[in-house]
């Protein structure tokens, strides 16, 4: 954060987006009983490794997917967007609030029912349009974007601290 800066929300993916990767896992963990019950053929210490091996599999796959999960995220604050996303490759993008022209969102049925979306944020010069996908409170999120610019915007022109510092370049 800059010093005077305020953050005002922060969002990150909606849980249903961690869910979705952890379907797969999920599957993993029901073999591991249809091994360990029903496969009657192989020995204990075979159905032992097996079962060991998916769980260690299925571990890493949950940890990963947490990791990755927590890591997405926007920053609202009173003069800029912060968009940071990955784990072991970081990204971060920061949109000055007076930038931005547009904010849509996007909200399937079950994303209206369980309270996510999709967030697509434009901005002057920028290379295009921020999509974040699944983000939850996303109707929230954009009236805010919208608030704070509008704040920004009027603080410029009425000659306030951000007008008072690009005179002085």
């Amino acid at each position: 954060m800059l010093p005077g800066e305020e953050q005002i929300l922060r969002a990150n993916r909606h849980w249903v987006a961690l869910a979705t990767t952890l379907a797969l896992p999920a599957a993993l963990a029901l073999l591991v009983i249809i091994v360990d019950l029903g496969v009657g053929a192989l020995g204990l210490e075979t159905k032992l490794a097996v079962s060991l091996l998916i769980l260690f599999v299925g571990g890493f796959w949950i940890l990963w997917a947490w990791a990755n999960w927590s890591a997405d995220s926007i920053t609202l604050t009173d003069q800029r967007l912060i968009l940071e996303r990955g784990v072991l490759r970081r990204q971060s993008k920061v949109i000055a609030l007076d930038r931005v022209q547009d904010v849509s969102t996007s909200l399937s049925l079950a994303g209206r029912l369980l309270g996510y979306g999709r967030v697509a944020i434009a901005a002057a010069g920028s290379d295009g349009t921020e999509a974040l996908e699944q983000v939850a409170g996303p109707l929230q999120l954009r009236d805010q974007i919208f608030i704070q610019a509008r704040a920004q915007r009027s603080q410029i022109g009425a000659g306030g601290p951000v007008a008072r510092v690009a005179e002085g370049l």
